[in-house]
């Protein structure tokens, strides 16, 4: 993507919309960064500001590391393209974003990963365990969605709304993580911890000694400090210092 294309994109989408592109393209640079990316095959979207239904998501061939705020596909809730772009999106991929974005107005951005660790604690019958402080705060809130083959039966659209409820966490079984939020920021936040989980509970898991679970009054006390959190003012805190990494990378989320 040029310069020039950058530019070009920039001023035929109001200043809100951009500001969405920057963030959700820096979203997609940060999972690169971290490791979690899955080559091409998963994705985040946002819904555009406005009274519009449109949404952003990456460019289906892209590199994660690659995706820019130009190059981001505007998309209605059916996939068709509303902007014109040379890209094409992944029909699998927008069938989750879509159920979510249609039944959820406060899924202003949707996180769906296939991290190893994600898609290991998914195939573990008993989920996700009550063993870490990271933990706690997913289990607060957290859903489960039943395997049910590559996402491109719209049915499926039904059942995976109605395992969502209102939660912004979700373990997809034997397939990977979603979360959601209201803004780019929380929705990254929600995914960090939600990975971060994934993580410890298979490094604590790998040691063979006994598990000490936190207590069940634990967690149900930790609801409270989630919602203030990682809904205020957590993910607004992390996000400036994590856009400053991107920029000592020089990552091309601006652009």
């Amino acid at each position: 993507m040029t310069k020039q294309n950058a530019v070009s994109v920039r001023e035929q989408v109001s200043a809100e919309e951009w500001q969405m592109r920057v963030d959700l393209a820096a979203c997609y640079n940060l999972v690169a960064h971290y490791g979690w990316d899955d080559l091409i095959f998963t994705h985040i979207s946002a819904r555009v500001p406005g009274p519009e239904h449109h949404f952003l998501i990456n460019p289906y061939g892209l590199m994660f590391d690659e995706v820019s705020a130009s190059s981001l596909v505007k998309v209605d809730l059916q996939g068709n393209r509303v902007m014109p772009s040379e890209y094409e999106i992944n029909p699998a991929g927008f069938t989750i974003h879509s159920a979510v974005h249609e039944a959820r107005d406060d899924a202003k951005c949707v996180i769906h990963l296939h991290t190893k660790e994600g898609v290991a604690v998914s195939a573990q019958k008993d989920g996700l365990l009550a063993i870490s402080q990271q933990s706690l705060f997913p289990l607060s809130g957290l859903s489960y969605h039943e395997y049910e083959g590559v996402a491109l039966n719209p049915e499926e659209k039904v059942r995976l709304v109605a395992d969502l409820g209102e939660t912004q966490f979700m373990i997809l079984r034997n397939h990977g993580l979603l979360t959601c939020a209201d803004s780019v920021a929380d929705a990254f936040l929600n995914m960090f911890i939600l990975q971060r989980a994934c993580e410890v509970q298979l490094l604590a898991q790998s040691g063979g000694s006994e598990l000490i679970m936190v207590p069940d009054a634990i967690v149900a006390g930790i609801k409270q400090a989630a919602q203030q959190v990682t809904r205020n003012a957590g993910g607004k805190l992390a996000w400036p210092g994590l856009l400053r990494k991107l920029e000592r990378i020089q990552a091309p989320y601006a652009q």
